[in-house]
C-alpha cells in the first residue's frame, strides 16, 4: 500500500492539472465568444482590443486559473484525507482481524483447558473410586482370610473321617467353593496392593513359550489352536517376571473361554517404531466384546462370565502394566473377536537394571 500511494497521487495530480488547462481553455473561449457577440464590431480594432478587450479576456484567463488551482488544491487535501482515511480504515480491519484471531485461539485454549479439566476429574474421580475399593478390599480380605483359613482346615480334616461317598463329595464342594473363596480374596489383595516389583530381563520369547507350555496341557486348550509371532529382533525388557506371566496367563485364559472350539489364539510381540517400548497382543477369534461392554471390561468384579469368574483378571492386569509405566487397550469387534494390546517400556525409568547375566527364561 505504501508504493502505490505516491503513483495513486501523481497520477490524481496530473488528473488535476488537465482538468485545469481544460476549464481555462473552456472559460478563454466562452469569453471570446461573448466579446464577439457583445462587444460592437467598432470596438473590435486594435486599439480597443489591446485597451478593453485583451485585459478582460487575461483577467479572466487568470481568474479561472486562480479558481483551478484553488481547486486543484481543495482536491488535493481532499485527496490527501481519502487516502488517511483509507490507511485508518486498512489499519483498523488488521486490528480487528488479528483481534479475532486472539479471541478465537482463546476460545480453543478455554475449549482445550475445559476438556482437560473433564479428563482429569473423571481420571481423580477414577482413582478415588479405586482407592476405596482398595480400602475395601484389604479391610474385606482381613476379615475373611482368617476363618476362611480355620473353615477348610476343618474341612480337609472332615474328609479324611467322612465314612460315606456322598458325605465326601459334599465335603469336596465346600473345600472347592472355600478355595474359590480363598482365590478371590487373593485377587483382591493382588489388586489392591500389588507387591513391590521384581524386576529383572525378560525375553518374551521364551516367556510366552513357558507360559505356553504351562497351558497348553489345560482342557480349554486342547480345542484351540495357539500361535506364536514374536519379532526376531526384539529386545529384552525390564520387568517383573512374575507380573508379566500372569498378566499373559489371565489374557490367555480368557481368550480361550471366549474362543468357539476350533478357534484359534495369536500371541504378538514386537517393538514399536520409534520409541522404546515393545507390544504384546493377544488376539482371539471367538465372541467379541459388545460395543457397551467395551468400555468397562477393566474395571474390576466387572464380568460377562454368567457365574463365573471374578471380574478382576483384566483389573489385576491393568494394575500390574500401569505399575510398569505401561498401558493396556482392548479393541473388539462382536462376532469376530477381541484384541489385547499391552504397551511395555523396554527399560523401567529411575528403576535400577539388574546385570544382563540374569535373564529370565
Amino acid at each position: 500500500m505504501g508504493e502505490a500511494s505516491p503513483g495513486r497521487q501523481r497520477r490524481s495530480e496530473a488528473r488535476i492539472r488537465l482538468h485545469m488547462l481544460g476549464m481555462a481553455a473552456v472559460l478563454l473561449l466562452v469569453v471570446a465568444g461573448v466579446f464577439v457577440i457583445v462587444v460592437p464590431p467598432a470596438w473590435l480594432t486594435a486599439p480597443h482590443v489591446l485597451l478593453v478587450i485583451l485585459p478582460g479576456i487575461l483577467a479572466t484567463l487568470a481568474l479561472a486559473l486562480f479558481a483551478a488551482r484553488y481547486t486543484a488544491e481543495a482536491l488535493r487535501a481532499a485527496t490527501a484525507d481519502v487516502e488517511r482515511l483509507r490507511e485508518l480504515a486498512q489499519y483498523r480491519e488488521q486490528e480487528r482481524d488479528l483481534a479475532q484471531q486472539e479471541l478465537v485461539q482463546r476460545l480453543q485454549q478455554e475449549r482445550g483447558l475445559a476438556h482437560e479439566k473433564i479428563q482429569f476429574e473423571a481420571q481423580l474421580a477414577a482413582y478415588e473410586k479405586y482407592a476405596a475399593l482398595a480400602q475395601l478390599a484389604l479391610g474385606a480380605a482381613h476379615e475373611i482370610n482368617n476363618p476362611l483359613l480355620g473353615i477348610l482346615s476343618h474341612l480337609e480334616l472332615e474328609l479324611k473321617v467322612a465314612a460315606t461317598t456322598e458325605q465326601r463329595e459334599e465335603i469336596q464342594q465346600c473345600i472347592q467353593g472355600t478355595r474359590r473363596i480363598s482365590a478371590t480374596v487373593r485377587g483382591l489383595i493382588n489388586y489392591a496392593r500389588p507387591g513391590p516389583l521384581l524386576l529383572s530381563k525378560i525375553h518374551l520369547g521364551r516367556l510366552v513359550d513357558d507360559t505356553l507350555a504351562f497351558l497348553r496341557h489345560q482342557p480349554m486348550f486342547r480345542r484351540i489352536t495357539l500361535e506364536t509371532r514374536i519379532a526376531a529382533d526384539l529386545p529384552a525388557i525390564t520387568a517383573d517376571a512374575n507380573q508379566l506371566s500372569q498378566i499373559l496367563m489371565n489374557l490367555l485364559l480368557n481368550a480361550a473361554e471366549a474362543s468357539p472350539d476350533g478357534g484359534s489364539i495369536t500371541i504378538a510381540a514386537e517393538k514399536i517404531k520409534f520409541t522404546e517400548n515393545v507390544e504384546i497382543a493377544v488376539t482371539d477369534t471367538g465372541c467379541g466384546i459388545p460395543a457397551d461392554i467395551l468400555p468397562h471390561v477393566l474395571e474390576p468384579f466387572f464380568t460377562t462370565k454368567r457365574g463365573k469368574g471374578t471380574g478382576l483378571g483384566l483389573s489385576i492386569s491393568h494394575a500390574y502394566v500401569r505399575s510398569h509405566g505401561g498401558d493396556i487397550r482392548v479393541e473388539s469387534i462382536p462376532d469376530r473377536g477381541a484384541t489385547v494390546r499391552i504397551i511395555l517400556p523396554i527399560r523401567q525409568e529411575g528403576k535400577l537394571a539388574p546385570e544382563p547375566e540374569e535373564v529370565v527364561v
